[in-house]
């Protein structure tokens, strides 16, 4: 399986995303205070359109390899763990320094959209004459 390691985090990453959004929801709601709570909910949001988005990146670049899209997969991970991370140490632990973090976490985030943009642009186009049907 090509990019099984690529897979592989994707797929734990939509797995820890579903446990953390359970345990922000049951766990946490009314032992933390809501901006706390509200914390959590953005780490989990973002790391699902970002684990959904490295899922669709991963079954393009199957059927289509293409420089750029390891990229934008490595720095999807990298904010996820640093963007989401952080929202979720700081709502567990209070460590105020940890929001510092997730800034940076958020940069990769955006650097991964546009490492896919360029992808696409360097990505040669098809002629409508010449697509399979």
């Amino acid at each position: 399986m090509q990019d099984r390691p690529w897979w592989l985090a994707a797929a734990l990453s939509g797995a820890l995303m579903v446990m953390a959004g359970a345990f922000g929801a049951h766990a946490l709601e009314g032992s933390l205070a809501p901006r706390l709570v509200a914390a959590v909910e953005t780490g989990v949001r973002y790391q699902a359109w970002h684990s959904l988005a490295m899922l669709g990146v991963l079954a393009w670049r199957a059927a289509c390899p293409r420089p750029g899209q390891r990229l934008a997969l490595g720095l999807w991970a990298a904010g996820m763990l640093l963007f989401s991370g952080s929202l979720y140490a700081l709502a567990l632990s209070g460590l105020a320094g940890l929001g510092l973090v997730t800034p940076l976490g958020g940069v990769l985030l955006i650097g991964g959209w546009l490492a896919l943009a360029v992808c696409v642009l360097r990505a040669p186009s098809v002629s409508a004459g010449s697509r399979e049907r």
